[in-house]
């Protein structure tokens, strides 16, 4: 049996074992910064471009200073902003306590 043989078969199992307790423990969490990065960002471009969407809440000279920056994520952030939704569909897919 070669060395090599030997550490990729160990670096297999500890990988294995790592990506389980990542998934036991640390993938909710991780989903969950995800959705918090996403909602802060959301509202981020709710104060800089609400008044595309008829809510006016910066001045137009701080939002065109920083629309370089962000003029890719407008399309899917309007999609985002103005889809309809239904009370509580925000969280209808967590399994919080099951």
């Amino acid at each position: 049996m070669d060395r090599n043989d030997s550490t990729s078969a160990g670096r297999g199992w500890k990988g294995a074992v790592r990506e389980f307790l990542y998934g036991l423990a640390g993938y909710e969490i991780a989903h969950q910064a995800l959705e918090l990065r996403a909602a802060m960002e959301r509202l981020f471009m709710l104060g800089l471009f609400g008044d595309m969407l008829g809510v006016p809440i910066l001045p137009p000279y701080y939002s065109l200073r920083l629309l370089p920056h962000v003029a890719p994520q407008i399309a899917t952030w309007k999609r985002h902003m103005l889809r309809e939704r239904e009370l509580g569909s925000e969280h209808e897919h967590h399994l919080h306590g099951v």
